[in-house]
């Protein structure tokens, strides 16, 4: 008997030795891999997270939410951006776990005869300033990068935003926090934007510089500069950064005190009204001069109206070159539950209206319309497109390409994937090079999607899609086409001559 218990003892002891030794050379494979930031920030225990997300897929009916329940974004959303990403296959089996009978399910209308694989054509090129600055600019990207400032999100995140953009072949918004040298390193087209605190272009005490202005927009990789108004997250308050991250290099990118908060005032000071608005934007255009917009939440329409009557009555010379036409329920920066719950019209809602109002005052064929908010998949992508859009952007898409698990610590400096922070511990598991690669296979999957959503509503390209090609489900479980509630018909004048 005592033999028996030896050799169990034994047995159990060199058990014990191997799990230990499993661990060990699990710890230093996941500290030094590059491909997962959770593993490489928390070895060995973040194993856990994939065994649940794996046991999940079998017990979630019974314990778990459904694929569709999550909010802000749904596990279905999320797995397809990752798969996306991954470039792998995105092809489902046993049909659409989304219901279909909601108030505004969205059905695109298939043709009969879908045109043949030699009929179909690559996104038509927009060229944006066309004939109103020095340096317009030309791009045929369906998806776009949007805003996120070096400081909200991480140095290697904006590395990987830059490669990737370079790669995909669209353009990366700097957001508000100014032009670092991460934004350039990439190489990609550049959307400069600036704020209500002028970060990166302001004097000493706030207001515009032009001499900065026009050092930033000599860098040729600047392609467009965004006035931002507001912003999906907090429409009607400035931009929030913790003093926790603002370091340095951050406060010196931006022009302010470092270790200390950073709060953009909830407007422009030296914008009061619409005739400031119009100067601002002349201003800007005449000193880069590249293509300049605006960027804001729609709430109230009038003052859309005033701007369109006022561009019509000065000439449309002191017209943006695009608006950028953020959502309500947008979302990748901190901010006040209050706002970002119950103020600004969501882009389903809004995108419509803005582009007829364009129509209306006889703009559209000169301000091009870039919609942004939670459009973070095909369907969203093609919608905007259909309602009168020209490019869309997307935030919260490209920092799940990057890999974020929406553990919801954006505003803490504890991401645990390394996007939002700026603990070096937590950075080092966001390699640059790699996720570099799948956001720009994120950019390739939306756009390929949307195309055979184009290709199936018997259309050569993308930009040939129109209201009557997508159907909203009512209350009623009655779909009507969108041209129906929305009929005016969208122009959109082209140029297919890219600036080289």
């Amino acid at each position: 008997m005592s033999f028996w218990i030896s050799l169990l003892s034994d047995l159990l002891l060199v058990a014990i030795g191997i799990g230990i030794f499993f661990l060990v050379v699990l710890y230093f494979r996941d500290v030094s891999q590059t491909r997962d930031a959770v593993l490489r920030n928390y070895p060995v225990i973040g194993h856990f997270r994939y065994i649940f997300s794996t046991l999940g897929e079998f017990f979630r009916q019974y314990f778990f939410a459904m694929d569709r329940e999550e909010m802000p974004f749904n596990r279905a959303e999320r797995q397809w951006i990752e798969r996306a990403s991954r470039d792998k296959s995105t092809t489902v089996a046993f049909g659409s776990t989304r219901s279909l009978k909601p108030r505004g399910t969205l059905i695109f209308e298939n043709n009969v005869f879908p045109l043949l694989d030699e009929q179909k054509c690559p996104p038509e090129t927009i060229v944006i300033g066309d004939g109103w600055c020095r340096e317009p600019y030309a791009s045929n990207a369906i998806i776009n990068i949007s805003a996120m400032s070096y400081g909200a999100i991480s140095r290697p995140a904006v590395r990987a935003l830059s490669s990737g953009a370079k790669m995909a072949g669209c353009w990366l918004n700097t957001g508000e926090g100014g032009l670092s040298p991460w934004h350039l390193e990439g190489g990609a087209d550049l959307v400069f934007q600036f704020g209500t605190a002028k970060y990166g272009v302001r004097d000493e005490v706030g207001r515009l510089s032009v001499e900065k202005l026009r050092q930033i927009t000599a860098h040729p990789e600047v392609r467009m500069v965004e006035i931002k108004l507001s912003q999906g997250a907090k429409p009607g308050k400035g931009g929030i950064l913790p003093a926790a991250k603002v370091t340095d290099e951050i406060a010196e990118i931006r022009g302010i005190p470092p270790g200390k908060p950073s709060i953009s005032p909830n407007r422009h000071p030296d914008i009061n009204d619409i005739t400031e608005l119009l100067e601002m934007i002349h201003q800007v255009r005449d000193v880069g001069g590249k293509p300049t917009g605006i960027k804001f939440v729609a709430g109230g329409m009038e003052w859309l109206h005033q701007m369109c009557d006022e561009i019509n009555r000065r000439g449309q010379d002191y017209a943006p070159d695009f608006i950028t036409l953020d959502s309500g329920d947008g979302g990748t920066g901190a901010a006040p539950m209050t706002l970002m719950d119950h103020v600004g019209l969501p882009i389903r809602e809004s995108l419509p209206l803005v582009v007829d109002l364009l129509m209306e005052h006889g703009l559209r064929e000169r301000i091009r319309v870039i919609a942004s908010g939670k459009l973070v998949n095909p369907v969203g992508v093609a919608w905007a497109i259909c309602s009168g859009a020209d490019f869309v952007n997307s935030a919260r898409g490209f920092m799940f390409a990057l890999g974020c698990i929406q553990s919801l610590r954006c505003h803490r400096n504890t991401c645990p994937t390394g996007i939002t922070t700026h603990d070096p511990r937590l950075q080092k598991g966001l390699d640059p090079t790699d996720k570099a690669v799948r956001v720009a296979n994120y950019v390739n999957q939306i756009t390929s999607a949307v195309e055979i959503i184009a290709h199936s509503c018997g259309v050569a390209e993308p930009r040939s899609l129109n209201r009557s090609h997508v159907r909203l489900v009512q209350e009623s479980g009655r779909s009507v086409r969108m041209s129906e509630i929305y009929p005016q018909d969208i122009p959109r004048a082209r140029n297919s001559q890219a600036r080289s």
